[in-house]
């Protein structure tokens, strides 16, 4: 079990292992970051153990079982159990109570998420986020994927257009224009994760920018008049 200590990685927990839970659960683990797991069913605990030593069965989500687990040292905690309301909905009151930073839950509703939102938690809905990201992609060729983290927090992937070419990071300035921030490049060298501002843009270059939707739409805009 981990602790809070100077100089590591970020820690996730997953409470819940549903389709949505266990895709977010193998998907934070492939990218390599510390990871905590629970969920009711023992079959489920025991593949995420291939990938976390910190998976955890626990058939009540009570405030004294989930600190057990270790969870409360966790920077970050989604509910993945929205379509059990009043498990989803206490088991995020224990969350934040134990001072987790940022608790993220999932809703089915409008008004679940209102709940939720009021207790101190972040808020997130698949099912009408994959809309939008299928949305974004329908209306822009160049868009790959695009997922909503929040309101005001956003990633899009996308392939650079042919007039960029050639021209810098600094150039470019999708900062300055857009206010967004390039997180990654790829390209066939592989992924690039510190991006300086020298860094000359090749064609077919694959960008991943973070920012507000607002940014991430001028963006798109600006890409297809080019």
């Amino acid at each position: 079990m981990f602790g809070k200590s100077k100089n590591r990685k970020m820690i996730y927990g997953i409470v819940g292992l549903g389709r949505f839970g266990y895709a977010l659960a193998m998907e934070l683990a492939v990218s390599g970051v510390e990871l905590l797991v629970i969920d009711e069913d023992e079959e489920k605990v025991r593949l995420m153990r291939e990938v976390t030593e910190n998976a955890f069965v626990i058939k009540s989500l009570d405030k004294k079982s989930l600190a057990e687990t270790g969870i409360q040292n966790c920077d970050v905690a989604v509910v993945c159990i929205a379509e059990h309301m009043d498990i989803s909905i206490l088991t995020t009151l224990h969350l934040v109570g134990m001072g987790i930073p940022t608790v993220i839950s999932k809703a089915n509703s409008v008004e679940q998420g209102e709940v939720l939102e009021k207790l101190g938690a972040e808020v997130v809905y698949p099912e009408r986020d994959m809309a939008i990201r299928l949305a974004h992609r329908l209306e822009n060729f160049r868009v790959l994927d695009f997922i909503q983290l929040s309101e005001r927090i956003n990633i899009s992937k996308l392939i650079i257009p042919e007039s960029v070419a050639g021209k810098t990071v600094l150039e470019v300035d999708l900062r300055g224009r857009f206010g967004l921030n390039i997180i990654a490049i790829e390209n066939n060298s592989g992924v690039m994760e510190t991006v300086k501002p020298d860094y000359i843009f090749c064609q077919n270059d694959v960008l991943f920018v973070s920012g507000s939707k607002d940014g991430l739409l001028k963006l798109s805009e600006w890409v297809e008049s080019k």
